[in-house]
């Protein structure tokens, strides 16, 4: 499929003056960066309270890790118990952790607005933390979100560009209500999956097909044991470096603004191929839908391949009324966006990318509340979680872990 080069696009200016700003208000600062480890340290100390719990482990996953979290994003959090990754724990098992989670967090008092969701694909108990105001989900042995934030972190890497217009498309989903899997719209993580096809077929491409990057089912190589998270990092690294240093001779030149405004003219049509064609961004290219049998069988609306994962559809809560409204507000966007009649309206723009709740903070010619740079946090460096025992002050820190538990 052909699309327009974004390099070509027109960017009214008030549209580059409001997409600067947001930017400076939705990034998070170094101490949003230090709330986050704050609220691990603290639900490591709740879980230590119960003797039952001592041996488990808290790890934050998704956008925390991989680097893509919004000033006011929230943490997801895996509680793991067992130290295999091929052995995760029965549901039930599962169901009846997260009932002691919930108990200790209330008994210690750190949290408020519990809710246990235990009829969910993926069980979780969520919360808020009481005294950091951070919103948090916590589900057992989530190995698999685990290992999926891990890579996006490598791939938010390649390209500065990919991060910033990750976090503008979250905060306009959010405005638009179109970020609600439990209302038949898109999650997090199916976003970004948009967001990374994106990128792979703008001309020139500034990201590969993934599986340049590793050939095979990241997920299922590493809990099956057949290569370590090392071993994978150690190769996708390698590959990613090599990427790097050939699209450095012929770099795309798009702006955020045009990558913005291209997003919204790319998938404008996305009811229209959604019927016949799987988004895949481990080909980097739409397959035909009828290649997979379980996909062909399958009544989900919209298909977006789970390049980590890859017999998974990272869409699959979008329903029909979900898909309908997704592509209205696309097109609705691309349609503003790309009018030249006359200037925009900051107004309009900021009614429209930003949600209801921060609006306010947008006075014009006001600063952002905050001018810090958030310090890049290389989280495979980093220590992967805290063992929730009690009277350690740092909770067990741990090393590099590459598919087994290290001291």
């Amino acid at each position: 499929m052909a699309y327009s080069q974004p390099s070509d696009i027109y960017v009214d200016s008030q549209l580059e003056l409001c997409v600067k700003e947001i930017l400076s208000f939705i990034k998070p600062s170094a101490d949003d960066t230090l709330k986050r480890q704050n609220v691990l340290k603290e639900l490591a100390r709740a879980l230590g309270t119960d003797q039952s719990l001592i041996d488990g482990y808290v790890r934050p996953f998704g956008s925390f890790i991989s680097n893509l979290y919004t000033k006011w994003g929230d943490l997801d959090i895996s509680f793991d118990l067992t130290q295999s990754w091929s052995s995760p724990a029965k549901r039930s098992h599962k169901l009846n952790v997260l009932k002691k989670i919930m108990r200790a967090i209330e008994r210690t008092g750190v949290a408020c607005k519990i809710e246990f969701v235990k009829k969910a694909r993926v069980p979780i108990v969520m919360y808020q933390s009481k005294y950091y105001n951070i919103s948090c989900d916590i589900s057992i042995d989530n190995y698999a979100g685990y290992i999926k934030s891990y890579y996006l972190h490598f791939i938010s890497d390649i390209d500065e560009r990919f991060r910033e217009l990750v976090l503008l498309i979250k905060e306009f989903a959010k405005a638009q209500q179109i970020d609600d899997p439990k209302r038949g719209t898109l999650n997090s993580y199916s976003l970004c999956l948009l967001i990374i096809f994106h990128f792979q077929t703008c001309r020139p491409a500034i990201f590969p097909p993934l599986k340049d990057l590793y050939e095979g089912d990241i997920v299922d190589d590493v809990i099956k044991g057949d290569n370590t998270l090392k071993q994978i990092e150690d190769s996708f690294v390698a590959k990613l470096a090599r990427y790097k240093s050939q699209i450095s001779r012929q770099r795309n030149q798009s702006s955020i603004c045009q990558l913005f405004i291209s997003f919204f003219n790319k998938f404008s049509g996305l009811d229209a191929t959604a019927s016949n064609y799987v988004i895949s961004t481990y080909t980097g290219q739409w397959k035909p839908i009828d290649i997979n049998n379980k996909w062909l069988l399958n009544s989900q609306r919209l298909f977006i391949e789970d390049p980590f994962e890859q017999t998974e559809n990272a869409a699959r809560s979008v329903d029909s009324r979900g898909l309908t409204q997704i592509v209205q507000t696309f097109t609705n966007m691309y349609w503003r966006l790309s009018l030249r009649s006359a200037p925009m309206d900051r107004t309009w723009l900021i009614r429209s990318l930003v949600r209801p709740e921060i609006r306010s903070m947008f006075v014009y010619g006001k600063q952002p509340i905050h001018d810090q740079v958030q310090p890049h946090v290389d989280w495979t460096k980093q220590p992967r979680g805290y063992f929730a025992s009690p009277g350690s002050s740092q909770h067990g820190y741990v090393g590099r872990w590459d598919g087994k538990y290290q001291s």
